[in-house]
């Protein structure tokens, strides 16, 4: 299996002719859903998610499906039996890939701020990309795809989620706000500058690949 980023929280898995595209939202180049097999869509923000492009893709691929929860679904509206509604502890086929459901609710941003219905993805049983939230599978992670820096966060939060899904290797993504400098403080911070995760962490700038 082959691991693309694409931009900010998008990723795109690839075996053979199948293209796994995850959250192509507003900070991603919309090529990235180009030949794209089947899309999985963590929440409805827009650093995730962006309707009228999701439309597009689907208009100009009649075999392409997407998999999300109810509140994105909706703002899908009319395109069919192609969006498919998915939950916490779900397990389904998409595009011959084994995905596993996880978590319920974004991270809080702030208690006086409403928090959106947001769910994690385990592919194959080996890489999790957890939306905008420190949601800890129930199952063993290969690949941990990182929420680097979001606004719901802190990197000493960054730190302890890294510890609980004790993967074997991670990948920063949800890392599009951040500068050059950003980047190696933060990054720096889960490395050896830091206190310390049992996972090593790697980064991908948008367009490059890693085989898994």
């Amino acid at each position: 299996m082959d691991l693309t980023k694409h931009g900010h929280a998008c990723v795109v898995l690839g075996d053979g002719e199948r293209r796994l595209v995850i959250d192509p939202g507003a900070f991603t180049d919309p090529s990235a859903l180009d030949g794209a097999t089947a899309v999985l869509i963590t929440h409805e923000h827009p650093d995730h998610f962006v309707a009228e492009r999701l439309r597009g893709a689907l208009e100009a691929s009649p075999a392409l499906e997407v998999w999300t929860n109810r509140s994105v679904a909706a703002q899908l509206e009319g395109v069919g039996t192609r969006v498919h509604v998915v939950g916490h502890g779900d397990v389904v086929d998409v595009a011959g890939f084994e995905v596993a459901v996880h978590g319920e609710l974004h991270a809080e941003i702030h208690p006086d701020l409403p928090r959106v219905a947001n769910i994690g993805f385990l592919v194959d049983g080996r890489v999790f990309h957890p939306g905008d939230a420190f949601t800890v599978p129930e199952a063993p992670v290969e690949t941990l795809l990182l929420p680097l820096h979001a606004p719901w966060s802190r990197t000493a939060d960054v730190i302890d989620y890294v510890r609980a899904v004790h993967a074997d290797q991670a990948y920063s993504v949800h890392d599009g706000l951040l500068n050059d400098a950003g980047l190696g403080v933060v990054g720096g911070l889960l490395g050896e500058r830091g206190p310390g995760t049992p996972t090593p962490l790697g980064r991908l700038a948008p367009g490059d690949s890693v085989e898994l």
